[in-house]
Parts: structure tokens; C-alpha cells; sequence
């Protein structure tokens, strides 16, 4: 199939961590080949001769992989083929291979006729901020590398597999574990994952259907796990797990339908791992909840809390050797006896591996963690143009006010009785807000006081 150049290539779907749109209006083939132009053409003034790239399973990725690969291999850059894959298992054969160049094409979470591209020129991992923003300058000149790659496939499922199984060693206890892939990527690759593993296995919407037909593939999102949570009471199971539409986050549900947010997760984790590693600090976003950061200060240890986006934080853990990571979003990186990239698959499995050494639930594990009264994350929608106006201005009014803030990322303002977060989305048209407080009391008021600022300066 024929190619074009796209002169004209969409300039806001150059986002934050990735690039990202709606498949065909600003993401279509043209698009896909003319950033695999510009992808080749930068890794090879890199001097890597050769990427490796892989899909999910949107209705528009083998189309979008087609033409990628095509613009790739123009530029004289060799491509090995992973086909279908989640995106752990894209980050894996990169490590696997050792050759850190890649792309993986997919919209992780987001609706079903959007698509886009996860991608990393080098060691440095994945492109993020002013990395993207330059490439696109790159690929608005247009001045390509020409030449002729070479194709090579790599099936990375098998080695993929027996990774889970070299590293992760369960106990006695036999668990009642109920799945659901969400009809993603995932959808094709759990049950020979989680069945190395000593469990009674449930698996609900396993098909691989890119269309999401039962529910939007976003397991942070507690009504997308309705479905779940029905199943796990239903078949009185231990534990419920979802993942999203490419595999590298995961949401989780309790024996009784109980959402486990993923910073609450997070503190089962660091309480299991922190007299087994020997740097104990660990890493966290913005928007994680208190109850976190004052485990981690209980413990000894210490907390960072850092900017949202698998691109930052997932880098800040391998730089920093850190032990341990996550962020709200569902992210998570384990940096101890897993090589730090995020995988939904390796995430559920090591609460697993927890749960099989014990004979208590997940709730009794966390039955004396501080609670506070927050929510969950609120989307309002805003124009790219305006949403980081609009933090400029939040954040100007909280200095006049002499508000204690952490503007890494956005503002997040801290109050002896609880904070505020304003955040411009690098993933879509939002402004993201969050709230936790002491009180019921308090936190409305802090929903009041941003919210109806938000309102003012978002026009």
C-alpha cells in the first residue's frame, strides 16, 4: 500500500507522553507513516540501526502498525515485528533484544476510536514533554533519511511467560482469583500467564474485541468494574483484578466488591518489600492519596512525590534506583526483582504472591491504614489552548492567598487538614482535579473553593 508525507499532520495530537487522536480524523495511516519518517529518520542521527515495534488490539492498530513500519523501514531503520502484544510485553522484547528504539502503537485507556503511538528513541525510555514537541518540529521540516530497512519478527510471549514463572514464587495458599482483561489486549494473553500460578481462575469478557463492547477499558475507574465486582461476590472469590485496554495498569477489587484504590495497593506492597530492599525510598504522584505518604513516613522511610505520567515517573524510579513506584493512574514499577517497567499482569500477580503467604484478606492487610475522605479524580473538560491558562491562574491565586503549594506538576495545594490538586491532562482536553481532607466538611469546601474557580477561568 501507498504512503503520503502528511505536510499538514495534526500538531495537538503531540501530547505530554505520547502522541494520541482520533483514528481516522487526526490519526490515520498518512499520519502513522509520516511519524515512522520521522521516528527512523531521528534514531538513526542516534545511530541505532534497528527499533522494535508493536500493537494492540484497537480496531485501527494493524493498519497504523502497517504504515509506521513502512515510514520506519524508508529511512534505511530495521524493524522487528511483535504483532499483536501488550505494551509490557512491546517493553520487555526491548529489553529482551536490547534495543531500547521503539514504538508501540496504542491509545492504553482511552475511548475505542482513538489510537496513538508510545515511544522511545534510546536508553532514556519513553519520549515525554519537550522530547515530543521537538520531534514534531522535526517532522514539520520533513527532512528524511532514505533507505531500505529490514523486517525480523520476535514472538515475545513465551520468554515473556516464563519470566512471570522465574520470578515470582508463590506460597501455599490457593487463591480464587476472578480477570477481567476488559476485552483488551490483554484479553489474549492471561490465562496462560496467571496459570503457571497456583489459583482457581474466573475470567470474565475475554474475548479480544477492540470495539471494549462491556465496558471502557479503564480499571481506575471505579464504574468500569461493575462487571467485576458482581463476578468476585458471585463466585465468592479473594480478589478481582482488571486491567486496561494495553496492559500496563491494573484496578483492583476486594473478596467483598471493595475498589482498592492504586495508591492503597501501593502500601500493601512497600509494607511487604521494605526490610528486603536496601534503599528505602519510594516514589509516588501528585494525586496519591495521605494515607500513602503516611505509611511511607511511618515505616522509616522516605516518600517522592512526583509529576503523574508513566513517562516521568517510571524514568524517575530507573534513575534514581528506585526499589519501588506507582502512581494513581495505575501505574506501577517494580524496581527490585523486576526490571522497572510497568506491567498490570506483574502487578496483580505480586499482591498475589502476598495473599499466598497469608490467610488474611486484602482489607485485614490494610485494616490500620489512615483514612481521610477524598475523590476520586474529576474531569472537566477544557480546550488544550486553555487548560494550562487556567492553571497559571490557580496558581496565581494561591501564592496571593500565601497557600503552602507543589506546582511539579500542576498545583497541588496542602492544608494542615487535607489538599486541593489542579492539573492540565497531557492525555486529553482536561483539567483534573482531586480533594482529600480530614473531614467530610472540609472537603466539600475545598471542592467549592477550586471548583468554582475553575469555573471562572475556564471560559
Amino acid at each position: 500500500m501507498n504512503y503520503n508525507y502528511k505536510k499538514d499532520i495534526n500538531k495537538n495530537i503531540f501530547r505530554g507522553y505520547d502522541i494520541r487522536g482520533v483514528y481516522p480524523t487526526t490519526v490515520d495511516e498518512d499520519t502513522a507513516y509520516t511519524i515512522g519518517l520521522g521516528f527512523g529518520t531521528h534514531i538513526k542521527k542516534l545511530g541505532k540501526t534497528t527499533c522494535v515495534v508493536g500493537h494492540d488490539n484497537r480496531i485501527s492498530s494493524p493498519a497504523l502498525y502497517d504504515a509506521l513500519v513502512t515510514g520506519i523501514r524508508s529511512t534505511g531503520v530495521s524493524v522487528v515485528l511483535l504483532g499483536l502484544c501488550t505494551t509490557p510485553m512491546y517493553y520487555y522484547s526491548c529489553i529482551k533484544l536490547e534495543i531500547p528504539s521503539g514504538v508501540m502503537v496504542t491509545a492504553s485507556h482511552n475511548p475505542k476510536d482513538e489510537n496513538g503511538f508510545k515511544f522511545a528513541f534510546d536508553e532514556g525510555g519513553n519520549c515525554k514533554g519537550q522530547e515530543i514537541q521537538d520531534f514534531l518540529q522535526e517532522i514539520l521540516e520533513g527532512n528524511f533519511e532514505v533507505g531500505e530497512g529490514n523486517v525480523y519478527e520476535y514472538k515475545p510471549f513465551e520468554d515473556y511467560k516464563n519470566a512471570f514463572k522465574e520470578n515470582l514464587h508463590f506460597g501455599l495458599r490457593s487463591l480464587k482469583v476472578v480477570l477481567d482483561p476488559a476485552n483488551g489486549a490483554t484479553a489474549s494473553f492471561c490465562r496462560e500467564i496467571f496459570s503457571q500460578f497456583p489459583m482457581d481462575l474466573v475470567i470474565i469478557n475475554e474475548e479480544s474485541d477492540g470495539n471494549f463492547p462491556n465496558h471502557h477499558p479503564d480499571p481506575c475507574v471505579e464504574a468500569n468494574l461493575k462487571q467485576l465486582k458482581e463476578k468476585v461476590i458471585e463466585e465468592k472469590a479473594d480478589v478481582g483484578i482488571s486491567f486496561d485496554g494495553d496492559g500496563d495498569r491494573l484496578g483492583i477489587v476486594t473478596h467483598k466488591g471493595q475498589f482498592i484504590p492504586t495508591d492503597i495497593y501501593m502500601i500493601i506492597i512497600i509494607r511487604d518489600i521494605i526490610n528486603k530492599v536496601e534503599k528505602k525510598e519510594f516514589l509516588y504522584d501528585v494525586k496519591c492519596s495521605k494515607s500513602l505518604s503516611d505509611e511511607i513516613e511511618r515505616l522509616g522511610a522516605k516518600g517522592i512525590c512526583y509529576r503523574t505520567g508513566n513517562s516521568y515517573t517510571k524514568a524517575k524510579v530507573r534513575e534514581d534506583h528506585l526499589p519501588f513506584g506507582g502512581e494513581l493512574s495505575g501505574h506501577v514499577y517494580f524496581n527490585d526483582r523486576w526490571p522497572g517497567f510497568d506491567s498490570g499482569f506483574y502487578a496483580a500477580l505480586r499482591l498475589l504472591e502476598i495473599l499466598s503467604y497469608t490467610n488474611k484478606n486484602i482489607n485485614q492487610l490494610l485494616n490500620d491504614v489512615n483514612e481521610y475522605y477524598s475523590t476520586e479524580e474529576i474531569k472537566i473538560p477544557s480546550s488544550d489552548e486553555t487548560k494550562f491558562k487556567v492553571i497559571d491562574k490557580i496558581k496565581e491565586y494561591v501564592k496571593e492567598k500565601g497557600y503552602s503549594f507543589n506546582d511539579i506538576d500542576g498545583v497541588r495545594v496542602n492544608f494542615d487538614d487535607g489538599w486541593a490538586l489542579v492539573r492540565a491532562s497531557n492525555t486529553g482536553p482536561n483539567i483534573t482535579l482531586r480533594f482529600e481532607a480530614n473531614t467530610e466538611e472540609r472537603l466539600k469546601k475545598l471542592k467549592m473553593e477550586f471548583g468554582e474557580l475553575i469555573h471562572e477561568y475556564n471560559q
